[in-house]
């Protein structure tokens, strides 16, 4: 171990010592998965990395990586508002971290969801475990912010002696938490005071809210003399046969939803199961042999005709 100075932008200037050892290497740890380049795969972790790298602690961060990427997190707990881990530095006792971002209000979650469930693209992709791209349009309608916006938003310790903030203690679970984030998105809204069940619950009744007030027009009254209708055993022989305009009746099967099996995500699971599966679980499936099979006639048809 050497002693260094070492110069801190954070602490009016002031110099102090430290001393420069290597962290006691551990076997479980929480390892990265990326262990080179960036941190994060989906657009949503990515921008909780650059959020961070943007306030200017770009060399705390690169040491945390360093940390991430070596196992030295022994745990994250997040929880609504606060996150709590334990790092492995060099000392025998692991260090305990606390990250802490202020919730957003109940008033303001309530005008988010709002502004969610407004808009059927939101509230499906939600549904189906997925962030959509403009999901911070639905904060910035009510003036607050999903990610933070300065450094000051974090409150953050560690029982390291580092008199840094953030330490490289900190800096790793940044980026482990990144990499939850792509594994689940909801995690972020977690750490802004509500939890996935309770977005979702949410949004399904807020949803439901919608759709009984978009009424569809009223159907048009058509009369028809009664004497131009048949009996029904005036035309037993000819019922099913086609019409002349089925023709002209063309369906796309090529045309993928916006959301794969969006009905089925936005019903979630059903107090139903077979076997021990639910019920949408195997919908899913018989959705998709469906589906094929209508796409291996179609195409047999195709051919045919060509």
């Amino acid at each position: 171990m050497g002693r260094k100075r070492y110069y801190s932008p954070y602490y009016d200037g002031y110099f102090y010592d430290y001393y420069q050892s290597s962290p006691i290497p551990v076997e479980n740890g929480i390892k990265a998965k990326s262990q080179r380049g960036d941190i994060g795969e989906t657009w949503w972790s990515k921008r909780w990395v650059g959020v961070l790298e943007s306030f200017g602690i770009g060399s705390r961060l690169a040491r945390g990586r360093n940390y991430a990427r070596r196992g030295q997190v022994l745990s994250i707990d997040v929880k609504p508002g606060i996150v709590k881990a334990k790092v492995q530095g060099s000392r025998p006792e692991p260090y305990n971290v606390t990250i802490k971002l202020q919730p957003i209000s109940d008033q303001d979650w309530e005008k988010v969801t709002n502004a969610m469930a407004s808009q059927a693209v939101f509230a499906a992709k939600l549904l189906s475990g997925e962030m959509p791209k403009n999901i911070e349009e639905a904060f910035q309608e009510v003036k607050v912010s999903l990610f933070p916006k300065s450094h000051d938003e974090l409150n953050t310790d560690c029982s390291c002696p580092d008199i840094a903030n953030p330490c490289k203690h900190i800096a790793a679970v940044y980026y482990l938490l990144a990499e939850r984030f792509d594994e689940d998105p909801f995690l972020i809204f977690k750490l802004r005071g509500r939890t996935k069940e309770e977005i979702i619950e949410t949004l399904r009744e807020k949803r439901v809210e919608t759709l009984h007030q978009e009424r569809l027009p009223e159907p048009k009254t058509v009369l028809v003399e009664k004497d131009a209708l048949s009996s029904l055993e005036e035309c037993l022989d000819t019922f099913w046969d086609a019409g002349e305009n089925l023709d002209t009746l063309t369906f796309n099967l090529t045309t993928k939803s916006a959301v794969d099996k969006s009905i089925l995500k936005r019903l979630g699971d059903v107090p139903f199961t077979v076997e021990g599966h639910n019920i949408t679980h195997i919908l899913s499936k018989a959705y998709d042999l469906v589906r094929a099979d209508a796409l291996k006639r179609a195409s047999i048809e195709t051919r045919e005709m060509d």
